[in-house]
């Protein structure tokens, strides 16, 4: 296994550079891409580098930087262009929520490598296993806002694309080969199928919290002032929310309805410079909880009936013993949404499988007479 010498990326922190790169890769018929985010780091995370890569250079394109990246919507929305990704959906959901971009013709590796039938599927794994690549993963929780970054940050960067075009070679030979080339475009579609999620904060959210705790209303109360001041000082000191304080933390305090500030200090996942600086106005939150009513929980969707539910019991079945039989995960043979929806239209016949979401032309064809008969024998 080799750790590869690679010539220097070029480093784009400039709009006239980006838009020189953009009709450079306008040329191109394929691109590896990658992005880093602060997630880890940050209330709310964004999009901290752009890297890509074409099959002779390399370039990471800096946004924190750049006042408009636009430029590249075009490269991403090309059809004629494929956007190699290893893990896409994460990547493309940080390209919408930041840049609205649309992303089309996307070649997942990872999901290549999981219908293929690899296990280890993350990048680091498949570059040792099928090019024999050294890769460590050794600044995966790094903070990628701090500028300037590191040579080495830059490095490891450039790594996560540079070998990403051999990569999609190896693995669409070994597709081929299994004549499994539409059945993982297909797969494609699903992972790059996807929802960008609201940011902004769900002050019921502490229900989800505490109702598997078991919690008392008295306790709810206390959770919820809890869940709020958490957010409130998660802005205030640019922190992920869950990382100033654990949700364990909080259904901590809940349950011990501290009176003193000394009394944080012993519980885990609240940090004791956080019990310095806001200790008062935990106990606080915690005082007000207890004499506060709890407001009405907001309405749950209902659940599916029963018939739904065993519709969908006997496809998840199928589905496992698909897969056991292929050696491959279960979502690679269709995705628990469309399990979801076939158990609630309850289709007759083949022609009823028609136009559902996650049923390609492949799947109908591989799939579609063991979904029906599975369905038709309850």
């Amino acid at each position: 296994m080799t750790l590869p010498t690679l010539t220097k990326a070029t480093y784009i922190d400039n709009e006239r550079d980006l838009i020189k790169l953009v009709e450079l890769l306008a040329q191109e018929d394929s691109i590896a891409f990658d992005t880093e985010s602060n997630s880890l780091h940050a209330y709310r995370g964004q999009t901290c580098l752009i890297q890509l890569s074409t099959r002779e250079e390399d370039f990471v394109i800096d946004p924190l930087l750049i006042n408009d990246v636009n430029s590249l919507a075009e490269i991403f929305s090309n059809p004629k262009i494929e956007k190699i990704f290893h893990a896409a959906e994460y990547d493309l959901i940080c390209l919408k929520r930041d840049f609205d971009f649309d992303v089309h013709n996307v070649f997942d590796t990872m999901a290549a490598s999981r219908v293929c039938g690899y296990k280890r599927v993350g990048l680091s794994n498949m570059l040792e296993l099928v090019l024999d690549i050294e890769h460590p993963k050794t600044h995966q929780t790094d903070d990628w806002a701090q500028r300037p970054l590191p040579s080495d940050y830059i490095r490891y960067a450039q790594m996560d694309t540079h070998f990403l075009h051999d990569l999609r070679d190896a693995l669409y030979e070994q597709l081929d080969e299994n004549n499994q080339i539409e059945e993982a475009y297909e797969f494609f579609e699903d992972v790059t199928t996807f929802e960008v999620k609201s940011q902004e904060f769900d002050p019921d959210g502490f229900w989800g919290l505490g109702a598997p705790n078991s919690l008392k209303r008295h306790q709810m109360s206390i959770l919820r002032e809890l869940y709020i001041l958490r957010d409130q000082l998660a802005r205030m000191y640019d922190h992920p929310t869950h990382r100033l304080i654990h949700n364990k933390a909080l259904i901590k305090i809940a349950k011990q309805v501290p009176r003193h500030r000394n009394q944080l200090f012993n519980i885990h996942g609240l940090p004791g410079w956080l019990v310095r600086q806001n200790g008062d106005e935990i106990i606080e939150a915690v005082t007000h909880g207890r004499s506060s009513r709890l407001p009405k929980r907001p309405p749950r969707n209902a659940p599916p009936p029963s018939d739904e539910v065993e519709r969908y019991t006997a496809l998840h079945t199928w589905r496992k013993q698909m897969a056991n039989s292929r050696a491959v995960d279960s979502d690679v043979i269709i995705s628990r949404h469309t399990l979801w929806e076939l158990a609630r239209i309850q289709p007759k016949s083949i022609g009823d499988l028609q136009g559902i979401k996650g049923l390609g032309e492949w799947r109908l064809k591989t799939y579609g007479a063991d979904l029906i008969e599975v369905l038709n024998n309850l």
